[in-house]
């Protein structure tokens, strides 16, 4: 949710006047009604009926064609101008943090979550404190504004926590997967909604990303693809990758489709733009997409040993 009057005023400070909406898929929804209620306010208002899958993919178009871009449902990750930003908060019940402390072999823990959850952290620290366990919360970073905020591309807020065992409270298991690859720490992956607690196997990630690689051995040409979105663009990462190979080139691509990958032709892609796409869209592709360290290891500038997932730091 979203506080409404807070927003009027904010674009009524600015003089803004036009309006461009921006949400993620699972928010889009909710766009007609908020621009109903900013037209009630005076406002007038563009809707952005693009994909858009974080603060790292904005759209400019929209926001070109209005006074600023109102992007709901995240946090900044640079700073491009005209946009404001409104993070949807989702409450939740704690039970699953008292469900945890049982399992904690320590008297402190990492505390992390998503986005849509931070404000739930200093409630889930006081319960952990009740029970004599110390929560470690990463101070805020240009890229993950909110403290102990972590992102599908960044575990940093996880990694400065310090500790060996870390408490995500959030859903799914790919943040979960990637704070245990990024800090080689004990990951407890706690679900507000469901009350779950898993402790995610990245073992199986990496049995997946060997195979992967071992298949792209047998690439004749790649495409290192780069991001045309604002929060996503690594060109200076493409261009050394692609020093690394003659069979390589740079790939400029907007949406990381499987049709737009199979009409390009390479036989393995090498990804700049968002991490995830990487990990979780793999069995949508159809030829190997690696990650910048996978390359590393095909080209044999890196050990497997010495693997790590992709970050956007």
């Amino acid at each position: 949710m979203i506080r409404l009057h807070d927003l009027y005023r904010r674009l009524k400070e600015k003089g803004y006047k036009r309006i461009a909406l921006q949400a993620p898929e699972g928010l889009k929804r909710k766009l007609p009604t908020i621009a109903s209620d900013l037209r009630s306010q005076g406002f007038d208002v563009i809707i952005s009926g693009d994909p858009c899958y974080g603060a790292c993919d904005l759209d400019l178009c929209a926001r070109d064609n209005a006074d600023v871009l109102v992007h709901i449902g995240h946090t900044p990750v640079d700073h491009t101008e005209r946009v404001l930003y409104e993070p949807w908060k989702v409450d939740a019940a704690l039970d699953v943090i008292h469900d945890v402390i049982p399992l904690l072999s320590g008297s402190k823990a990492g505390l992390v979550t998503t986005v849509q959850h931070a404000h739930l952290l200093p409630a889930a620290a006081q319960i952990l404190h009740q029970a004599g366990i110390e929560a470690i919360i990463a101070e805020a970073s240009p890229r993950t504004p909110l403290r102990g905020q972590v992102l599908g591309c960044s575990f940093d807020g996880a990694r400065k926590t310090g500790e060996k065992e870390i408490i995500f409270l959030g859903t799914g298991l790919f943040h979960p997967i990637g704070i245990r690859l990024a800090t080689s720490a004990r990951v407890f992956a706690c679900d507000p909604i469901t009350r779950e607690i898993n402790e995610p196997d990245a073992d199986r990630l990496l049995r997946i990303r060997f195979a992967l690689i071992e298949k792209a051995r047998k690439a004749e040409s790649f495409g290192i693809l780069v991001s045309e979105k604002t929060g996503q663009c690594r060109i200076e990462t493409a261009e050394k990758l692609c020093s690394l190979s003659p069979r390589a080139y740079i790939v400029m691509i907007r949406e990381v489709t499987p049709d737009q990958l199979l009409n390009l032709g390479f036989q393995c892609f090498v990804n700049t733009a968002c991490p995830r796409l990487a990990y979780d869209d793999q069995t949508r592709f159809p030829v190997p997409v690696l990650t910048p360290a996978e390359f590393e290891i095909l080209c044999g500038i890196r050990e497997f040993e010495d693997y790590e997932i992709d970050e956007i730091l």
